[in-house]
């Protein structure tokens, strides 16, 4: 192998650890926000998620979902640039410790997102609960077979809902 090719090489290695770094700072800021979000959903906004908070939910996963497969390009663009030379002991554990921050992140977003839709399930739920007594204690004088029979269908929709 040539100089000029080490050279080649090594600088398209450093390019692509810059790249990294930064999608990675950049993962950082978004799963932080998308952490806050969620946090501000579950303070105060629980009964009630506005139609612009659900953009928001969506542009944020999607923003964060682009960059992860961003940096797991790039990481493999590593991996292959590391094999295609004499790979060092300094340059596999930078290329190690670059897959343990994708993993990272993207462990850190899957728990996150679950969070998140737990508290909607939970907020929904709540909501529903909510709305079933206000509608009973405006019927008022709904009789006991009309009680069992809308209770009973709401039991057939929530199976329903849960296959």
């Amino acid at each position: 192998m040539t100089d000029t090719n080490l050279d080649l090489q090594e600088s398209g290695w450093e390019e692509l650890r810059k790249e990294a770094r930064k999608i990675e700072g950049d993962l950082d800021v978004k799963l932080s926000s998308y952490a806050k979000l969620g946090a501000r959903f579950t303070q105060g906004d629980a009964g009630s998620p506005t139609l612009g908070s659900s953009r928001s939910w969506k542009s944020m996963v999607i923003e964060i979902q682009s960059l992860l497969e961003k940096l797991l390009d790039i990481n493999d663009a590593m991996s292959r640039c590391a094999a295609s030379a004499a790979p060092t002991t300094s340059v596999t554990q930078k290329l190690a410790r670059h897959r343990d921050i994708l993993h990272e992140f993207t462990q850190e977003f899957r728990r996150i997102k679950g969070n998140i839709s737990s508290m909607r399930e939970q907020a929904e739920l709540l909501s529903s609960v909510r709305d079933d007594i206000s509608e009973f204690k405006a019927s008022g004088g709904m009789s006991p077979r009309m009680q069992l029979l809308r209770e009973r269908a709401a039991i057939h929709g929530n199976i329903a809902h849960m296959m």
